[in-house]
Parts: C-alpha cells; sequence; structure tokens
C-alpha cells in the first residue's frame, strides 16, 4: 500500500442548521458539499457528517446530531462557551486577493458583512462568523510567515510584542444582519 501525505484530511464542528450551514458555506465562501454520512441509532436518533471541499482535497465537515449524544442545551460556538473572545478558536484557509474579494461580494449580496479584516504585514486576512458562530479566516500570505523554529523556541518564554500591531479594518457595523 503506498504511504498517504500527511496533513489535515478534514476539520470536523457542529451545526444547530444543517440547512442553514450548507447554503452558508457553498454560496457564500464557496466551499461546495461533496459528501454526507448518515449514522442512526436504536432509539431513533440520527446524525448526518456533512462534508465541504475547501478547494484542495482539504475538508470541512459538520454533525448534524439529532438525539445521538448531545446534551441538551449544546452550542455549536467554540470560543464563546468558554470565556474566549471569538477571535480565538478559528480556522484559516489559504485564499489569494481574488477569492477574498469574491467571498466579500457574496457576503454583501447574502446582506453579510466580515467581522473584519486585517493586515498582520506578513499576511492578509478577511474574517467571517459562520451561521454557528464559529469564525473562518481566508488568509492570503503577504509575503507569509518566516519559518524559523530556533527563532520561535527562543520567543515561547518572552511577554512583549515582537511585531508591529496589525492594521485592523472594521465594517461599518450600523447595519449587521448577521448579530
Amino acid at each position: 500500500m503506498p504511504s498517504q501525505p500527511t496533513g489535515v484530511h478534514h476539520i470536523a464542528y457542529a451545526c444547530r442548521d444543517i440547512e442553514e450551514t450548507t447554503r452558508f458555506y457553498e454560496e457564500v465562501i464557496g466551499f461546495p458539499l461533496v459528501n454526507v454520512v448518515i449514522d442512526s441509532n436504536d432509539d431513533g436518533g440520527f446524525m448526518r457528517h456533512a462534508f465541504f471541499d475547501t478547494g484542495d482535497s482539504t475538508y470541512l465537515a459538520f454533525f448534524d446530531m439529532h438525539g445521538f449524544g448531545e446534551k441538551e442545551g449544546w452550542t455549536p460556538k467554540v470560543s464563546g462557551v468558554n470565556g474566549l473572545p471569538l477571535w480565538v478558536t478559528h480556522i484559516a484557509f489559504r485564499a489569494d486577493e481574488a477569492r477574498q474579494n469574491a467571498v466579500k461580494t457574496r457576503l454583501e449580496e447574502a446582506n453579510l458583512k466580515p467581522l473584519m479584516e486585517i493586515d498582520h504585514g506578513w499576511c492578509h486576512s478577511l474574517y467571517i462568523k459562520d451561521p454557528n458562530g464559529i469564525m473562518i479566516e481566508l488568509c492570503r500570505d503577504t509575503p507569509g510567515l518566516t519559518a524559523d523554529s530556533k527563532l520561535a523556541h527562543s520567543r515561547l518564554g518572552e511577554t512583549v510584542r515582537t511585531e508591529p500591531p496589525a492594521k485592523v479594518i472594521l465594517p461599518d457595523q450600523s447595519d449587521r444582519a448577521d448579530r
């Protein structure tokens, strides 16, 4: 059997509404739904595991749970429920400027706005909250991270800023339809 490449195959989250999640990821973000695996249990419960292609054969997956082990009152949000700001736990997808602009256009057409854009100096990021309260990032390298393991290890104990402050661009918040 040939060896398999390393890297991420898929990342999975829970969703509160599979139809809304599918519309958002297909129509706004541009990730086509490519597979759904369904399982059921003896108690009449079921779950659907939906896979969206991010563009490079890496998948973003969502569990749609109905009586399949979830506890009452659960939430798909991954940061706020732990007392962390929304931006802490997120997933970043590689993008170029054309992809970012296409998503911004589709957001506008859907009467949605990005949370923010940030020029980090080494990358430019477009941040969006999905229907499940999960933050996603479309990240384009400008020029990208500098890989330096020795320097990275030396910084693990530091507490002083190492880079210039990022330039944050916030959309007009007055008419946000995605609150």
